[in-house]
């Protein structure tokens, strides 16, 4: 089992949760289509850059 990670009086998770449902009443669902879309643009870029140096 794993040890859990504990921060004062919530857990390194619940923290995470706390943060994500945040930054999602902040931002709204629009803000995670843009950052998925910035990291499937990177990912596309990276990709066609290890084709090139494999020529």
């Amino acid at each position: 089992m794993a040890k859990r990670e504990t921060k004062g009086d919530i857990s390194v998770r619940e923290a995470g949760r706390r943060g994500g449902t945040t930054t999602k009443e902040r931002h709204g669902p629009e803000f995670y289509r843009e950052i998925g879309h910035k990291g499937g643009q990177k990912v596309r870029e990276l990709i066609e850059r290890g084709k090139a140096s494999e020529k």
